[in-house]
């Protein structure tokens, strides 16, 4: 039994980073597509018994999604012993309950067509709601990107370091890494007319003379961290920072971030960026799927792959050397 990687075409650019940092060479696959838009993907290799990674994340378009639930059932019928999806970004995760009447909750919709095409396990980073998770009847790894901006934000080495939650929902999230940094955190509280339309926003807390970090799991149009940039600013704040895990940056998203007060905006590359802006970094997830990839493969835990369990680590190594001396 072997460890295969394979790629839609979506995020071969991502794929092929997981599969050089996991040390193998990336599957063949050749995904037809019909002169009607049908798509049907094709293993030019065995995977019989193989346990089968399919990396592909389902941001639009839904092509996209199709393909990942195509090759899950390709996988399933060619035998092989496991297959795992791995979303690095799991499209309609913001639909995740009825918000308004009559409307669908896509991300459970989502879950069901992956578990019915085949799929034995999902793994995924920072869903827009961690109980998504509950939608699925199989194993889900939840990866969480604090591993990644952690070092990041560690190395540029600010003073009075504050985090912002950009709205109310984002709050659990960044608490755990204010509490990491031992810094403060506050709130930009808003209120929308309709989707990606702020109506009113009020920061709660204090950000005088503060370098401030703003942190979202999605940069949409990037309206919010714009406005959220701006009154920080306005209340006293340094510098502004954000830092957001899947850049959809649909709409006037780069104009908005080029031309807001942000210093910089810092995505992963679960989504592959459309444009260069001189404002917008990119932080790699490959080498952390890779790890994921690899303890999944091996039947081993996924724990020492969060910034809480690391950072338990290095305060038990600090008590093992206290007590030694």
């Amino acid at each position: 039994m072997t460890a295969k990687i394979f790629s839609g075409t979506g995020s071969q650019y991502l794929a092929e980073k997981i599969a050089n940092s996991y040390g193998i060479p990336l599957g063949r696959i050749n995904i037809q597509k019909f002169s009607d838009g049908e798509i049907q993907p094709v293993y030019q290799e065995s995977i019989r018994g193989d346990v089968v990674f399919l990396v592909q994340s389902t941001f639009s378009p839904s092509d996209n999604l199709m393909e990942l639930l195509l090759m899950i059932d390709a996988a399933r019928r060619a035998s092989a012993y496991k297959v795992i999806a791995v979303i690095p970004y799991y499209g309609y995760a913001r639909q995740d309950r009825k918000d308004k009447p009559r409307v669908a909750i896509g991300s459970k919709l989502i879950a069901n067509m992956l578990t019915a095409a085949g799929a034995d396990r999902v793994i995924t980073m920072d869903l827009h709601a961690p109980q998504i998770q509950g939608y699925f009847d199989i194993p889900v790894d939840h990866l969480d990107s604090s591993v990644i901006f952690i070092p990041y934000i560690e190395q540029l080495k600010l003073e009075n370091l504050t985090f912002a939650a950009p709205d109310v929902g984002s709050a659990n999230r960044i608490r755990e890494i204010a509490s990491y940094f031992n810094a403060e955190m506050v709130i930009c509280d808003k209120h929308r007319k309709r989707a990606n339309e702020i109506a009113s926003m009020v920061v709660i807390g204090d950000v005088t003379d503060k370098n401030v970090i703003l942190i979202d799991d999605i940069c949409d149009t990037g309206g919010t961290l714009a406005k959220s940039a701006g009154l920080l600013k306005e209340k006293g704040a340094t510098t502004v920072r954000a830092m957001c895990t899947h850049p959809v940056l649909s709409g006037k998203a780069y104009e908005n971030i080029g031309n807001s007060v942000l210093e910089e905006l810092v995505v992963c590359d679960t989504i592959p960026l459309k444009q260069q802006v001189d404002k917008i970094k990119v932080l790699s997830v490959a080498n952390l799927f890779a790890v994921a990839l690899r303890n999944a493969f091996e039947q081993r835990s996924i724990t020492s792959l969060f910034i809480h369990s690391q950072r338990k680590e290095q305060q038990n190594a600090e008590n093992r050397g206290e007590q030694g001396a």
